[in-house]
């Protein structure tokens, strides 16, 4: 995976909010903490901090979503997170996105905080992102 192909799947895949940019993905892959699973077509990028593990981001190209690609890459970063000490999962997830609420909550994931207007889209309508956290055992 280049940070070219993630940059594109993730353009796709987030129509709604600003996408990431092939820059930023070199960058944050360059990070010994960050690590990604996945292919050019669904992919999961995250970050190790001790035993605190954090989904940065994960996208799945919309020509290949409902075919379960995304729980593959959500069974995979938490595999490697443990591998790497990870005890304990979180991430954050704009609250008008029901399908990826819905796969957090499959993973596992629960509620544990609101971050008032973090999301911006498109008409500059800020979104709030709920945190969720799961134990990873």
């Amino acid at each position: 995976m280049t940070p070219e192909d993630l940059a594109k799947t993730h353009a796709a895949a987030f129509t709604r909010s600003r996408s990431w940019a092939a820059v930023e993905f070199s960058d944050l892959l360059n990070n010994r903490f960050i690590h990604a699973v996945g292919n050019n077509q669904s992919f999961a990028l995250f970050q190790v901090i001790g035993d605190e593990a954090e989904l940065l981001t994960i996208a799945t190209h919309p020509d290949v979503q409902r075919q379960g690609l995304a729980r593959t890459c959500m069974h995979e970063w938490h595999t490697k997170a443990k591998a790497l000490g990870a005890t304990r999962a979180v991430l954050d997830v704009a609250a008008d996105n029901l399908p990826a609420i819905a796969l957090y909550e499959h993973s596992g994931y629960h509620a544990c905080g609101v971050r008032k207007g973090y999301y911006l889209r498109e008409n500059n309508q800020k979104i709030d992102a709920i945190v969720m956290e799961s134990a990873l055992d």
